[in-house]
């Protein structure tokens, strides 16, 4: 008898899962998905032509299975230019070996990132500022903080109290809403890892004095920290291809995908999930069984829809975990405001994108979609940006409607001198609940379980679990 295996969620987790089972196996996946497509938070989202990454997912990973897993379902371009990048290829199945830069704008300013010190950075912080980064990266480094209690030690420890306020606090308590002394560290050794200024500096300097690579197998960039990669693979319409190749590869081996069904109830016996509950838009009702479950929804929204109810001090770590929810608009543009390093006519930048650091405006990120892949816009002499915004479901930023939120965005894009106004051809807004899992709250007692003989470690919540196809 064949065997059943209920997945919910057809983000990038949920149809790996999905698809080696089918691929592995006599197993049957059916996937349960709230949205009417797949690839979750790393979907495409189409709009006239143009086409928006939710977030900014660069593929790129450190793990060769990971690496070999998506050049199989789409294989690298084939032709490429002199520094090793892709040349835009007529087949649309490739993935796309695309350069990285990432810059951050502050006092109006462009800077590298991750910080260097290079000649234009000294300008443009200063001789003063300068001196006190200088001598505060000293002092921590002399005297760091111990324990690591939080997350501004973490920064401190690595960057020093004057860097880390320059650059780091204003736009951390941007993106979660609350202070760097209310997270936890843990999620600076999950998302920066190993980065400091000692090993940005080393970084820097091999470049200037053995030159960048130009061969197309650097994408794996093994010995270089996730922050300072130059190169990743890019699906040429985006990473929701991806994800919607991996579906009809699973339909194509008799999986099953359904649409538009938020789970309301796991009921389970025995410490084992053994029905799904979802509900449509309709408000129609149906109960799936299975053999298994594999879950990627939010951790506290699948504990909540237990039946019979998990234990209360279960209940309350779940309700304790928190998310941040997330808004990004696209912005279809004539052009940019002209800048130094901006390519005429547009005066495009040459960003993937852009931290927006100024602390008089709640945008927090800037992509430019015309350089992750110039696929993704529908007209060449025109540009499509996506401005991020990070917010809680129900803020004032949320509760905007479109209008109103769009002429907010442009307005500030504006005001930071990046835009004219009289330039804005389009725009369409998306809105992302529970995008990002946090670390605070709760997260801290959220442990998952170890053989006695070694401690907890901690859990990524399965809201965001999907290989380092990130930012």
């Amino acid at each position: 008898m064949t065997q059943t295996v209920l997945i919910i969620g057809a983000g990038p987790a949920g149809l790996t899962a999905a698809l080696e089972l089918a691929r592995r196996s006599a197993i049957r996946p059916i996937v349960l998905e709230a949205l009417d497509d797949v690839g979750g938070i790393s979907r495409t989202i189409e709009y006239k032509g143009n086409r928006m990454d939710i977030g900014g997912h660069r593929f790129f990973s450190k793990s060769d299975w990971v690496m070999d897993w998506w050049r199989q379902m789409m294989p690298p371009a084939p032709d490429k230019d002199a520094n090793g990048f892709s040349v835009m290829p007529q087949n649309d199945r490739h993935l796309l070996i695309r350069p990285r830069l990432s810059r951050i704008y502050f006092l109006r300013r462009f800077f590298d990132y991750p910080i260097s010190l290079s000649g234009k950075t000294m300008a443009n912080l200063g001789p003063v500022r300068l001196v006190r980064i200088g001598i505060s990266y000293i002092w921590a480094s002399l005297f760091p903080r111990q324990p690591e209690k939080n997350l501004e030690d973490f920064f401190y420890n690595r960057f020093g109290g004057e860097l880390y306020r320059t650059f780091f606090k204003d736009y951390t308590e941007k993106v979660w809403g609350v202070a760097c002394r209310a997270i936890s560290p843990a999620w600076g050794a999950q998302r920066i890892k190993g980065l400091s200024i000692t090993k940005a500096l080393l970084h820097a300097a091999k470049k200037i004095f053995s030159g960048a690579s130009k061969d197309a197998a650097g994408v794996a960039q093994k010995g270089t920290e996730t922050s300072l990669i130059e190169r990743f693979l890019y699906p040429k319409f985006g990473p929701g291809q991806m994800w919607r190749l991996a579906a009809e590869e699973l339909r194509g081996r008799g999986g099953e995908i359904h649409f538009g069904l938020k789970v309301v109830a796991l009921r389970h016996e025995d410490k084992r999930i053994v029905a799904i509950e979802t509900e449509a838009a309709d408000k129609s009702r149906r109960w799936w069984h299975g053999d298994c479950v594999i879950s990627t929804m939010p951790i506290r929204d699948m504990v909540q829809a237990l039946q019979p109810p998990a234990p209360d001090a279960v209940r309350a770590v779940a309700d304790g975990l928190m998310y941040r929810d997330f808004i990004t608009m696209g912005l279809l543009l004539k052009r940019l405001k002209p800048r130094p390093e901006g390519k005429p006519p547009l005066n495009l930048l040459p960003d993937t994108w852009i931290y927006i650091q100024e602390p008089d405006v709640k945008i927090g990120r800037l992509q430019i979609f015309n350089n992750w892949s110039p696929a993704l816009v529908k007209e060449a002499d025109t540009i499509w940006m996506g401005l991020e915004y990070f917010c809680q479901e129900g803020d004032e930023l949320w509760r905007m409607d479109d209008a109103e939120f769009s002429r907010f965005a442009i307005a500030e894009l504006a005001k930071i001198d990046l835009i004219d106004p009289a330039d804005a051809l389009d725009w369409h807004v998306a809105r992302v609940p529970k995008a990002y899992p946090a670390y605070f709250g709760s997260y801290d007692q959220f442990v998952r379980w170890s053989p006695p003989s070694s401690p907890p470690k901690p859990s990524w919540p399965a809201s965001r679990t999907r290989p380092r196809s990130g930012r």
